[in-house]
């Protein structure tokens, strides 16, 4: 009797045993089914990599750190490396040629993919060093100021332009300056610009050619290194011109950051509003601020914003695809006190 209790005992055990293992078996299976379904929910919704991840790029913004007018080109760079995924490394130049062409150098050194240049320094600098970068094949492209003999030549392996016409830029602004303020022939007239400039001086000499075309009287002065970097360091000079030229009726300043401290130079030249008519080029947060003063009449609007996003698009392109060049004019028209605030927001965001 004892021997049939031990046995049914045993067997009870045994059957306990086997369930436990199979149920512990199909609960181990089960988990890590659940384990895999939620790795595979975990990867379908973790975001892919970005589509141009990989790509190295410099960068050229134009001028120095928090310039009106550089400081939208970097916004526009900085948005396209976030959207797009390349790694961007930015090289400011105060708007000084021969500072570009040194930092060309050694960007050429750094054989990166791609650089995006500002092409102020003119091309007869530019050319020797873009064919090097070319041999290397480092694709090259131009942003604000074109470059158009070594576009003609490289446009098959990438390099575009992103800016405005700047001659053409020149000529509207100067005519849109004479009707809007209903100009004579006999009236004076400052160009502060930068002719020394071999392309870049195009855009002075526009505005130049648009006002002596109408009879205007034009005075013309070159706006130096110094004042290229720091437009601040340009209001002895506009107070210097503004009292030895009393009689003059519209300056004309061919710079987005001079155009933005226009309300300064009119300040400290003991103007009021519309005393003297100021017009140039580069809607900023601070030459909205201008316009609302009154000090400031009217701009050509380049959108820098694009002449960053689109040279950083461009290189990726060409690099993943071998799109050609693309050529893009940027000048998108003109802002005064009847249409700026419906940019204001964009403009004290960085983007217009």
């Amino acid at each position: 009797m004892k021997k049939s209790l031990l046995w049914a005992v045993v067997l009870v055990l045994s059957i306990s045993m086997v369930a436990a293992f199979s149920f512990a078996g199909c609960k181990a299976a089960a988990e890590e089914e659940a384990a895999a379904e939620e790795e595979a929910v975990v990867a379908e919704e973790a975001p892919a990599g970005k589509h141009f991840e990989g790509i190295t790029i410099w960068f050229f913004p134009g001028g120095p750190e928090g310039c009106p007018f550089a400081s939208v080109v970097y916004r526009g760079a900085k948005a396209a490396e976030e959207d797009l995924g390349p790694d961007v490394t930015y090289v400011w130049s105060d708007w000084n040629p021969e500072k570009m062409i040194s930092q060309f150098k050694e960007a050429i050194a750094a054989a990166p993919d791609g650089i995006a240049i500002m092409g102020h320094p003119g091309e007869d600098a530019f050319a020797p060093l873009v064919d090097e970068a070319e041999s290397k094949g480092i694709i090259v492209t131009s942003q604000n100021t074109d470059l158009p003999s070594i576009e003609a030549k490289y446009v098959a392996k990438g390099f575009g332009y992103v800016g405005q016409g700047l001659y053409t830029s020149g000529l509207a602004l100067g005519k849109m300056c004479v009707q809007k303020w209903d100009l004579k022939a006999g009236d004076g007239a400052l160009v502060w610009g930068l002719l020394s400039q071999e392309t870049r001086g195009l855009r002075s000499k526009g505005c130049i050619d648009s006002l002596e075309e109408a009879g205007l009287v034009v005075d013309y002065l070159e706006i130096t290194d110094e004042i290229n970097a720091d437009a601040t360091l340009g209001v002895p000079v506009a107070t210097g011109y503004v009292s030895a030229n009393p009689d003059v009726k519209l300056i004309i300043t061919d710079h987005g950051g001079l155009t933005s401290t226009v309300g300064t130079y009119a300040k400290a030249s003991k103007l009021e509003p519309g005393d003297v008519k100021f017009a140039g080029f580069d809607l900023s947060s601070a030459s909205v601020d201008a316009i609302r003063s009154g000090y400031l009449g009217l701009i050509l609007d380049q959108q820098p914003y694009l002449q960053g996003y689109l040279p950083i698009l461009q290189i990726c392109l060409t690099k993943t695809y071998q799109f050609a060049g693309l050529h893009i004019d940027t000048g998108s028209g003109f802002v005064d006190e009847s249409n700026v605030e419906a940019l204001a927001s964009l403009a004290e965001e960085g983007i217009r």
